[in-house]
């Protein structure tokens, strides 16, 4: 992946749980930006589940063919700000706006102790990487564009020089008639 055709955001630990995050990076990766920020706010709003494919013990089927699945609430608003800090970011590079989420990963953060009054616990803390990139469709038309540019530099000094030639050759032709 080249950096001038991506854009990059890291949350670092962010206080979400780390299954859940993982099974919503597998749920929107590789989709359009704006399709993910959608079914990001629609798992927000109850109206569409996310499928959990490996963290599924104990979980009951929903309405579809989605099979085990859950509505992660904390976790999608936490990946839904990501979400408009990558596009924000891929504004400021100026990337187009048809962008597709090429990478997307959450890991395991640094979990400090929670302390309570009878016993401690490990906070759940989770590391998200989110990378897009420019659709191909985009990088195609930008391509056309830099190839017609290079053309018309190499077009410009050949037109000139024809036209420096003709005027030569005119003014030769000239001479000659007047020494006739």
């Amino acid at each position: 992946m080249k950096d001038e055709h991506t854009a990059k955001v890291n949350g670092t630990a962010l206080n979400i749980s780390t299954k859940k995050s993982i099974e919503i990076c597998s749920f929107i990766r590789n989709k359009n930006l704006q399709e993910a920020k959608k079914m990001s706010r629609d798992v927000i709003s109850f109206k569409r589940s996310v499928p959990f494919r490996r963290f599924n013990a104990d979980l009951g089927h929903k309405k579809g063919k989605e099979g085990p699945a859950s509505y992660p609430i904390k976790a999608a608003k936490g990946v839904t700000k990501l979400l408009e800090s990558v596009e924000a970011n891929a504004q400021f590079k100026g990337l187009g706006k048809d962008l597709v989420i090429k990478h997307i990963k959450a890991d395991l953060a640094s979990r400090p102790w929670h302390s309570g009054r009878q016993r401690r616990r490990k906070m759940k803390r989770t590391n998200i990487e989110i990378i897009v990139e420019e659709s191909v469709e985009e990088k195609k038309k930008e391509v056309k564009k830099d190839v017609k540019d290079k053309r018309e530099i190499k077009e410009k000094p050949k037109k000139e020089e024809t036209k420096e030639k003709e005027i030569k050759l005119k003014k030769e032709e000239e001479k000659k008639e007047e020494i006739k």
